[in-house]
């Protein structure tokens, strides 16, 4: 995956929350993986592969979907 464009991994969202979403910033190595809430940044975290990027924002995802987020 190269992009000069941040690249949306997914978004997701629950009833009575702001929506969430992971972004693969352009670059690498490291892999800028960025977690967003509400428009906001909430954290970022370097990888030294895409597949680890990848990895961590699916591992975000299912444990979000565990606690009764739904993707868009």
């Amino acid at each position: 995956m190269e992009s000069v464009a941040p690249t949306v991994l997914w978004r997701m969202f629950r009833t009575g929350r702001e929506p969430v979403r992971a972004v693969l910033l352009p670059g690498g190595p490291p892999y800028l993986l960025a977690f967003f809430a509400n428009e906001h940044m909430d954290r970022a975290e370097n990888y030294d592969t895409m597949d680890l990027a990848v990895f961590r924002a699916d591992d975000i995802k299912r444990s979000l979907a565990t606690d009764g987020w739904s993707e868009a």
